[in-house]
């Protein structure tokens, strides 16, 4: 049996595309490439690629937003870790979500995967995403 290689996508609930798409775009420097809406489903779809094709993120409304709002505690997803290769790029990172005004937990040391540096924040939504470091050999 072939063994799996990566993820191919990633898809998110969101309470509004039209709010969660622009985020994505300036703060994690996304492309979008696709967009669907099914009118008779009120579902909405963006497809947003990062540069190299390495993954895509699928923002996804469905037509109940009236959802409560994203929790990590409850059955489900726990948060998206995303991987650069230095900790000089991680600062960087930092950088980048201070200049946007994206509130974030400055690189400290992961208690999961030891020697690794992690930046942690949250979407419009609420969703915890991260940056991660891992140790520099």
């Amino acid at each position: 049996m072939a063994k799996l290689m990566s993820v191919h996508h990633l898809a998110l609930t969101v309470t509004d595309v039209d709010r969660s798409v622009p985020w994505y775009v300036r703060v994690l420097d996304l492309e979008e490439v696709i967009r669907r809406e099914e009118p008779d489903t009120g579902l909405r779809k963006v497809v947003l690629r990062s540069a190299g094709d390495e993954f895509s993120v699928v923002l996804v409304q469905h037509a109940d937003t009236g959802r409560r709002g994203f929790d990590e505690r409850r059955t489900g997803l726990d948060h998206v870790a995303f991987r650069v290769q230095t900790t000089t790029e991680l600062a960087e990172w930092e950088c980048r979500l201070a200049e946007f005004g994206v509130s974030y937990l400055p690189a400290a040391p992961s208690r999961t995967f030891e020697g690794s540096q992690v930046v942690v924040f949250r979407d419009p939504d609420g969703i915890q995403l991260e940056i991660w470091a891992d140790p520099e050999l």
